[in-house]
C-alpha cells in the first residue's frame, strides 16, 4: 500500500459530514493519489413502477442518479489540489457496487466511514462493512468522524507465531503498511500479539503437567517471535507487545490503552460455510474495536465477487 495511486471514498447519502471524503482527501494531498467520491444508490420505489413503461422508468432512474451526482459535485467543488471526480452507480447492493468497481479500475484503497451509537458513542459495523471487510481485494479503511491528531498511536495486530505461510506474510504486509501510514500521519508505532490461556483441563487430566512452566514457555516463545518480526522492521521491543488472553480482548484492550487512533488488522475473507463453521478472529476483534480499522487481505487474495 506503500504507493496509493487510486482511492475510493464511499459517500453516505444519510450524512451532512462525509468524514470518509475527508480522510481521503487527506490522504491524497500526502500521497499524490486520485480519488473518486463514490455512492451506490437505488430507490426502492422504483419496484412498484412497473405500470410505467420502459423509457418511464429509466427517465426516473436517470433523474435519480443526476440528482445524486449534482449533489456529490457540490460537495466536491472546493476542493484543490489532488485529482478527484465522483461516480454514483444505481445498484441494489453498495458492497456489490463497490468491490466491482475496485476490481474493474484497480482501486488500492477503500475508505468508508462507520456509524456510531448515539448513546454508547461507540462503532457500529454495517452489513456494507462487513461484506467489505470479507470480500473487497483492496485494503478497506473504516474511519469514525475522528481526524488522526499528529503524534498520534497505530496498533498494528500480528500472529507472530504461525506455521501458516500466508499468515506469515500478511504479518509483513500489516507492519510495512502500518509503518507507511505512520508516516502520513507523523504517528508512532505499536505491534501487540497474543497468545493464549493454559487449558484447564490439561491441569486437571494430567496431575504432572506443570502449567505455570507451560505459561512461560508458551509466553517466551511468543515474545522471541514478536521482538524478532519487529526488529525485521527496526521496531523496538518496548513496542511489542505480547499478552495473554484472547484477540478480541487484548488487541481493543491494548488500542485503548494506547489511545490508538488506528488498528491495522489482517483479513483472510473467509465467507460462506467455513466462515459460519471455523469463524474469523479478525472479526471478533473489529468488532470489539472503537477507532479506525485498516483491513488487509494476504496477497493474492481473489473476491467471491471477481468474474
Amino acid at each position: 500500500m506503500d504507493k496509493i495511486k487510486r482511492i475510493l471514498a464511499v459517500i453516505d447519502p444519510t450524512k451532512a459530514q462525509q468524514h470518509s471524503l475527508q480522510r481521503a482527501i487527506t490522504l491524497a494531498k500526502k500521497t499524490g493519489a486520485e480519488v473518486t467520491a463514490f455512492l451506490s444508490i437505488y430507490d426502492f420505489s422504483y419496484e412498484m413502477t412497473t405500470m410505467l413503461s420502459k423509457d418511464e422508468r429509466e427517465a426516473m432512474r436517470d433523474a435519480v442518479v443526476k440528482d445524486r451526482e449534482a449533489w456529490i459535485d457540490e460537495l466536491l467543488k472546493n476542493v484543490d489540489g489532488i485529482s478527484i471526480h465522483s461516480q454514483v452507480l444505481w445498484h441494489n447492493r453498495p458492497y456489490e457496487a463497490i468491490i466491482k468497481t475496485v476490481i474493474k479500475d484497480d482501486y488500492d484503497l477503500v475508505v468508508k466511514g462507520t456509524h456510531q451509537h448515539d448513546t454508547l458513542k461507540s462503532v457500529i459495523f454495517t452489513p456494507t462493512d462487513w461484506h467489505l471487510i470479507r470480500k473487497c481485494p483492496a485494503p478497506v479503511l473504516l474511519v469514525k468522524d475522528q481526524d488522526w491528531p499528529a503524534h498520534g498511536h497505530i496498533l498494528a495486530a500480528v500472529n507472530a507465531v504461525s506455521d501458516n505461510e500466508q499468515h506469515l506474510e500478511l504479518n509483513k504486509r500489516i507492519i510495512s503498511d502500518a509503518q507507511f501510514i505512520c508516516q502520513l500521519a507523523n504517528a508512532k508505532l505499536s505491534l501487540v500479539n497474543t497468545y493464549p490461556a493454559t487449558p484447564v483441563n490439561i491441569a486437571i487430566e494430567i496431575p504432572e503437567f506443570n502449567p505455570t512452566q507451560y505459561n512461560e514457555a508458551v509466553k517466551k516463545h511468543h515474545e522471541e517471535e514478536t521482538f524478532a518480526l519487529g526488529a525485521a522492521f527496526s521496531i523496538a521491543r518496548s513496542e511489542c507487545l505480547v499478552k495473554e488472553g484472547l484477540p478480541e480482548d487484548i488487541i481493543p484492550m491494548v488500542a485503548k490503552d494506547k489511545k490508538s487512533e488506528l488498528v491495522v488488522i489482517g483479513t483472510v475473507g473467509r465467507t460462506g460455510i467455513s466462515a459460519a463453521l471455523i469463524g474469523n478472529t479478525a472479526e471478533h476483534v473489529i468488532d470489539s474495536l472503537d477507532c479506525d480499522v485498516l483491513a488487509l487481505k494476504p496477497d493474492g487474495y481473489t473476491s467471491p465477487l471477481a468474474d
